[in-house]
């Protein structure tokens, strides 16, 4: 384990942002955090946890101690006839557990197949697609303190998970890396296809009956014809949170934009699609030097190749105030910006 200075992170963030940061430091184990959080020299430094690089923005250099969560590891740690309990390390790839879960016939998140990150990135955020969230398939965190290096559990309830919202976005911000998260998956599952691109893609692949392998199928062929490959356009994936409005609010924009695409959440809110928002303001597929929304998703701001985090920003912000503007509602970004 070695604490590097300067060190570059464009190869580490999706947005392929050239900055850099004062210190960074790979952590493969709980070992190395705690060596790590004992040395003098960090004492009083920034620090930010990196996983997969996909959820965050940054608008300059970071001042501080990066320390990338490299924990790897899947472990099944019990069965019951119909329920399953496996863990991974923080810095396992997202999508390569799902994968993993697929494949020995453990249902509840193939739904959320292909979304890019690390496995200790995904319930900060409450990850979420088509119909399924972590919080559906959650059991519990171990976490490090990084004030104290002590160790710590976190269960459902002390998570607070909300939409794309969680405990670790508030008041425990940048105060743990989380180095194993545990699922409470099934044996028996009940396929989700509530959502019409999924049942729209299954059909057009012959499927009646489907299983776990072709829901998650099915969600990587959806997300591959509509979302850019980071490694290709830099981008974080959906930039914005959908907005959730009075349902009264809806109903009179409703009026005005038949086709407006909305679900009510409860009796009185009503969530908006945000791409919907956006593509009828005019922004999909629109550039402005080196920003823009993508053409096939007007959801995902994308960096064409030289743009800044700031340039990135401002251009994120024009896209908030024309929405404003037009549909008198408020976007909240859903990246983190460094």
């Amino acid at each position: 384990m070695k604490i590097h200075s300067n060190y570059p992170l464009q190869k580490l963030n999706t947005f392929g942002l050239n900055v850099l940061t004062t210190n960074y430091c790979k952590v493969t184990s709980v070992e190395d955090i705690k060596e790590l959080l004992a040395k003098p020299e960090i004492s009083g430094q920034n620090k930010l946890i990196l996983g997969g690089g996909s959820n965050m923005l940054f608008s300059k250099d970071y001042q501080g101690l990066i320390i990338h969560n490299c924990i790897e590891g899947i472990r099944i740690d019990s069965q019951g006839e119909d329920q399953v309990l496996v863990s991974a390390g923080g810095g396992v790839n997202w999508h390569s557990f799902v994968l993993f879960c697929v494949d020995h016939g453990f249902g509840g998140i193939e739904n959320l197949s292909l979304i890019p990150g690390c496995v200790g990135a995904a319930p900060i955020q409450n990850i979420g697609a088509y119909g399924v969230e972590i919080k559906d398939t959650f059991f519990e965190l171990t976490a490090v303190n990084l004030t104290d290096g002590s160790i710590q559990k976190f269960n459902a309830a002390q998570c607070h998970f909300g939409y794309r919202d969680s405990v670790f976005k508030r008041e425990g911000k940048n105060k743990f890396i989380i180095t194993e998260v545990t699922f409470r998956l099934s044996k028996n599952p009940v396929i989700n296809v509530s959502y019409g691109a999924i049942k729209s893609q299954l059909e057009s692949m012959n499927i009646t009956a489907p299983t776990i392998k072709d829901v998650s199928d099915a969600v990587i062929a959806i997300r591959q014809s509509k979302l850019p490959d980071p490694k290709v356009i830099g981008n974080a994936g959906s930039f914005f949170k959908n907005p959730e409005i009075p349902t009264e609010q809806f109903n009179e924009l409703q009026k005005s934009f038949p086709d407006v695409v909305g679900y009510k959440t409860h009796d009185q809110l009503t969530k908006v699609a945000a791409g919907w928002l956006i593509e009828n303001s005019g922004w999909k597929g629109k550039r402005i030097g080196n920003t823009g929304m993508h053409d096939k998703q007007a959801l995902v701001l994308v960096n064409y190749g030289n743009a800044t985090g700031n340039e990135l920003i401002e251009h994120a912000k024009r896209v908030q105030s024309s929405v404003k503007d037009k549909f008198d509602i408020d976007l909240e970004m859903e990246v983190n910006i460094i």
